[in-house]
């Protein structure tokens, strides 16, 4: 097992990629504390990790609270006695370009994915910075490389993400902290549908987004779960402050 005895937070678990991502975290012998908004999507989660004899505890609120990320990560540290890995894969999208889009939405969306990662970084490396060791894992996006239209707030936010994580990187590196993102491409996950349909005829976005794609089809939550194991666990030990893109060829097309 890749993460025995490892404790990992991982925000926006309720769902998507987050989901995924704590129930391979699991099963490869990680303890993980669950975080969304969603509690019905958490407790979903939740239900998955028991029934494969897994440990884990529910943590529901709003991941640009301040208090609510110190109070996850110091619960974390009582109840297993360290804190190993964290990964911010909490996400909002709202659409619009610069002139479209309401301030209060470029607000929110700045809130939930940068203030999502920053927040919940804080909380963690203290921690991290006693034990001499640990993995953060930030969620980016092809686009904050490539561009793309009518996204603007969440566009500029993965992009400033990007930003984040290479600063952190160089910031706690010889703490034995490693920082790194990963770019995911367009992912069958419950955002991406939404995104489709804030759309008028939802279906030709679809076509066209599935094949910007050189493997002509949207990527799978688990596939994205795959990567952050791979920077969860020590086969990544001198990788930092990188952007891992999984995304089926978008940026080679």
């Amino acid at each position: 097992m890749r993460l025995k005895h490892r404790t990992a937070i991982i925000t926006g678990a309720g769902s998507g990629i987050g989901r995924a991502s704590a129930l391979l975290f699991a099963a490869q012998g990680a303890c993980v504390a669950l975080v969304d908004r969603d509690a019905g999507g958490l407790q979903e989660t939740m239900a998955a990790l028991r029934a494969a004899n897994s440990d884990g505890s529910v943590h529901v609120g709003d991941v640009s609270d301040a208090d609510f990320a110190a109070r996850v990560a110091a619960e974390s540290v009582t109840r297993y006695g360290r804190l190993d890995v964290l990964m911010t894969a909490a996400g909002f999208s709202c659409g619009g370009t610069v002139l479209t889009t309401d301030p209060a939405d470029w607000d929110a969306v700045f809130r939930t994915n940068v203030g999502g990662a920053w927040l919940w970084a804080r909380a963690a490396v203290p921690q991290m910075q006693r034990q001499n060791s640990g993995s953060i894992i930030t969620l980016a996006s092809q686009l904050a490389i490539a561009g793309g239209k009518g996204n603007s707030a969440y566009i500029a936010a993965k992009g400033a993400i990007v930003s984040l994580t290479r600063t952190m990187a160089l910031d706690f590196a010889t703490d034995g902290i490693r920082v790194n993102a990963i770019a995911p491409g367009a992912i069958d996950t419950p955002m991406l549908r939404r995104s489709f349909a804030r759309h008028i005829d939802p279906e030709p976005v679809r076509e066209a987004s599935r094949n910007r794609h050189a493997m002509k089809r949207f990527g799978r939550a688990e596939e994205v779960a795959e990567a952050a194991l791979h920077l969860a666990s020590d086969a990544s030990s001198f990788t930092t402050g990188t952007l891992m893109v999984v995304d089926g060829g978008w940026l080679a097309a």
